[in-house]
């Protein structure tokens, strides 16, 4: 899992239509986009992950449903995010299937230590810095906690949390894969092109460290 990570914000994209902002995002250069829905119906959820899984369709991108694996599964997402308070892993992924893509995210040491026997795809290092999206999270772990989880883990680091194209090249240089953002397209007056600035910072922060091949 490497490269930009959008998690969308219905609230945070403001007059802007979701589904273009996603658009727009994936056209920018986001490698996967995860749709996070708190406060809809379930029925809502579903039709508006089939339609913007429609839109991305043509550009190869994964859509990641974020909690709910009812959704996933009755649109075919191609994997669900999950945190340490949702259902648990092992349920996760026998529902899900082999296949899917599943991330976990991780908010202390122990939930690292537990997941290094999980095979799920990433782990989302949550959150990195302090940020006003995410509100029931534990304390942040910053670049020296990144670095750390990165020394021991066997997984893939999708960091979230506080992260814009100030600090993206630091947070993949400490260890990140993967940046998740979410304010820094929704809340952008133009999300093409804020994804396409963190597209180019990640992609050469991701080349210093030789995982990576420029554009």
């Amino acid at each position: 899992m490497k490269g930009l990570y959008f998690v969308t914000d219905r609230g945070l994209c403001g007059e802007k239509p979701l589904a273009e902002v996603v658009l727009q995002a994936v056209r920018g250069g986001a490698a996967c986009v995860q749709l996070r829905e708190k406060n809809v119906s379930t029925d809502f959820f579903v039709e508006e992950a089939s339609r913007i899984k429609a839109l991305m369709a043509p550009y190869g991108v994964p859509l990641i449903i974020n909690d709910r694996i009812d959704v996933a599964l009755a649109v075919a997402a191609d994997g669900v995010h999950v945190g340490q308070e949702d259902m648990p892993y092992a349920i996760a992924r026998r529902l899900m299937g082999p296949k899917a893509i599943i991330g976990l995210s991780v908010e202390t040491w122990e939930d690292v230590e537990q997941a290094q026997g999980l095979d799920c795809d990433y782990l989302g290092v949550s959150p990195v810095f302090a940020t006003p999206t995410k509100t029931n999270t534990k304390e942040p772990w910053g670049l020296e906690g990144l670095a750390k989880i990165r020394a021991v883990s066997r997984h893939p680091l999708v960091g979230i949390g506080g992260l814009n194209a100030g600090n993206a090249e630091a947070v993949v240089m400490a260890g990140a894969d993967g940046i998740a953002v979410v304010s820094a397209i929704c809340a952008s007056p133009d999300p093409y092109a804020a994804a396409r600035e963190l597209d180019d910072i990640i992609r050469g922060a991701l080349a210093k460290r030789g995982l990576l091949r420029e554009k």
